[in-house]
């Protein structure tokens, strides 16, 4: 029987991402030397103390429906530690608890976008944003950044982009998959601009506890402004490792707009993991700080050295990030389809990484550096062969 797919399930194109991350782990079980560099996830595990947490609330039998947005408890702890670690003051009712930030996103790209509303994207960017923008009807309008602004807009690119149709900027501090990071002063600049607009910034920040240089700023701290207008989004997913364990949150001065997605939620999935909420508990409340500092200090010795690395081999440059733990790096010295690059570096080399075009600038790729340095080293010479053979062509 043939079944008609909606238009709306159409306009969706597959993650390259997730599908390099799946042909490499099904080349590796063939039994083929494959080095993966392609996902981004860290490599170390989920931190004790939160792993006991979980333990603790399944003895005792929490696993029954809680409120759609999170048992009061979570809400009160993330309102905590937006307070403590970002100087954000938000009330319970001004949070709610998703399965990971893409059903953050989606719940609330969902909520606000109609159909013809346009969605300034800074690119590159993450692969997730311009595709739910698409599915809800918006148009994804690019602002294309390069490694001279160390892939960050400037306030003369969002006052170009923005049109009686712009609804919403979706700003990435830390970047994935650049790790440029905002300082105050920039994030002031653009807010400048959007004084006077209706429109709406969704702050993405889950790499917020790993930055290596210079301090992170929330975007929604530096003026009043820019807090009654931004959407803050953030997990626990890069900070204590737990990709799998799916949280993610959104807070909002517009407690109209949090009832609207608990509406959506509430028909969807309604709440998270009850485990899930009583181990982020823990991770919010600062008792994993220890475990977070000690992977960040890990990341920022990979980084150092990944970066040299890289920009010893000729015809590849990188910036050094100031955050997350990819490294972006230019290709255009060698072959400036990344793709192409891509595949022959999988093919002949066995190592993984996503091409750029993923993340909407062609002419790089993204390398993670969240696997143990022999294996970055190891990774990375294998890069400087193929890039060294496609030269000599």
């Amino acid at each position: 029987m043939n079944i008609p797919l909606a238009d709306r399930i159409n306009v969706l194109s597959e993650s390259i991402t997730i599908a390099i991350t799946s042909l490499a782990q099904e080349l590796k079980a063939e039994g083929k030397d494959i080095l993966s560099f392609s996902a981004g996830e860290p490599d170390f595990g989920t931190p004790q103390v939160i792993k006991d947490a979980a333990i603790q609330a399944l003895k005792d039998d929490f696993t029954r429906y809680t409120a759609v947005d999170g048992i009061i408890e979570l809400r009160e702890a993330i309102a905590g530690k937006l307070k403590r670690d970002n100087g954000l003051e938000y009330a319970p009712n001004q949070i709610i608890a998703n399965n990971g930030a893409k059903h953050t996103l989606f719940n609330l790209f969902s909520a606000t976008i109609d159909k013809g509303d346009e969605v300034i994207i800074p690119a590159p960017y993450w692969v997730t944003y311009p595709e739910l923008v698409k599915y809800c009807g918006g148009t994804p309008v690019d602002i294309i950044t390069h490694d001279d602004t160390q892939f960050k807009i400037t306030p003369n690119q969002l006052r170009a982009a923005i049109t009686p149709k712009t609804k919403m900027l979706i700003l990435t501090t830390p970047s994935n998959p650049t790790g440029a990071v905002y300082t105050k002063e920039e994030l002031l600049a653009i807010g400048e601009v959007l004084k006077g607009s209706d429109i709406i910034v969704a702050s993405d920040e889950m790499y917020e506890k790993l930055v290596y240089s210079g301090e992170f700023t929330s975007v929604a701290s530096v003026s009043k402004d820019m807090f009654n207008r931004t959407i803050t989004i953030n997990g626990l997913s890069k900070s204590v490792a737990m990709t799998g364990w799916r949280f993610g949150y959104m807070a909002s001065a517009n407690t109209e707009l949090v009832k609207a997605c608990k509406k959506l939620q509430s028909q969807s999935t309604s709440n998270i993991n009850t485990l899930t909420q009583k181990a982020a508990i823990v991770a919010l409340d600062g008792k994993a700080d220890a475990d977070i500092e000690m992977m960040r200090k890990e990341f920022a010795s990979r980084r150092k050295e990944a970066a040299s690395l890289v920009n010893d081999i000729k015809g590849l440059s990188v910036f050094v990030p100031d955050g997350a733990f990819y490294l972006y790096i230019n290709i255009q010295g060698v072959n400036s389809d990344s793709m192409k690059f891509s595949k022959e570096l999988l093919a002949e080399q066995g190592v993984a990484v996503v091409p750029g075009i993923a993340f909407g600038l062609d002419g790089y790729i993204r390398f993670s550096f969240a696997t143990d340095i022999e294996t970055i080293r190891e990774g990375i010479r294998r890069i400087g062969v193929y890039a060294n053979s496609i030269r000599q062509k």
